[in-house]
């Protein structure tokens, strides 16, 4: 009975989270992300690990498989790829790499990758287009701007509604002021602990990044640093990752 329920309750959970991803899909995108949080005496054998995975689904061009990589500096390891419903996350992807290695080959190497850490998790997140500020283009891979910083703004449930609010007076300011600054606003989803929006912004490296903070500091003005502060006033937490893109890991198929 236990396990019958278990069962009702996952296929309920589904049908409500795919009623949910497409109600949103005009506005937002769905990723699913699996992390991995890597001991850091392990991450030069994670990421050869990694690429002996990446070159085996190029070898075998493989189809089921379409994601992008980014590591932060605390050591994890976000494999992020676009969803249509829940249904995709239950998808064998790696079924058909499994049978084109032969054998336990492919197993052999997941085996090997799950000792480089402890702690792994699967979540859902969703790229919301309308907060977003990209006015060349919404893409999650500007070409030549592998640099991240990931801004993750907490707030609670009962405030929701007005963080949005906020986020869309900080989106507004920036079309105003023709900031040069770009950035794509993730929502959190199925699986991640609490609410937030994560903020990503890309730059070519620190320098980068630096440079095109101060600029942007002196085009918002007041106007931008009271816009901020109001937000800032009104989280639950406030953190910040430095990261980077890891095209050397990620794979899309060949057509």
């Amino acid at each position: 009975m236990k396990t019958l329920k278990t069962k009702l309750f996952l296929a309920l959970l589904s049908i409500m989270v795919t009623g949910i991803l497409h109600a949103q899909e005009k506005t937002t995108q769905a990723y699913w992300v699996h992390e991995d949080v890597v001991r850091p005496a392990m991450v030069a054998e994670y990421e050869n690990i990694c690429k002996e995975l990446t070159d085996n689904m190029k070898k075998h061009n493989i189809q089921e498989v379409d994601v992008i990589v980014s590591n932060t500096a605390d050591s994890r390891y976000l494999w992020v790829s676009k969803i249509e419903s829940m249904a995709d996350i239950e998808k064998p992807v790696f079924a058909t790499l499994a049978e084109k290695m032969g054998g336990t080959a492919m197993s052999d190497l997941f085996d090997r990758m799950d000792k480089c850490y402890d702690i792994e998790h699967n979540y859902i997140i969703h790229l919301d287009k309308e907060l977003s500020y990209m006015p060349d283009g919404l893409t999650q891979t500007p070409e030549g701007q592998n640099y991240r910083k990931f801004h993750y703004l907490h707030y609670t449930p009962g405030d929701r509604a007005m963080i949005k609010e906020k986020m869309k007076a900080i989106r507004a300011m920036f079309v105003e002021k023709g900031s040069k600054t770009h950035y794509r606003v993730y929502k959190s989803g199925f699986g991640t602990r609490g609410e937030f929006f994560m903020v990503a912004v890309a730059a070519k490296d620190a320098i980068d990044y630096a440079t095109k903070a101060s600029a942007n500091d002196k085009a918002l003005g007041e106007d931008g640093d009271k816009t901020m502060g109001d937000l800032f006033g009104n989280l639950l937490k406030y953190e910040e990752f430095v990261g980077r893109m890891r095209p050397d890991m990620a794979y899309s198929p060949s057509n």
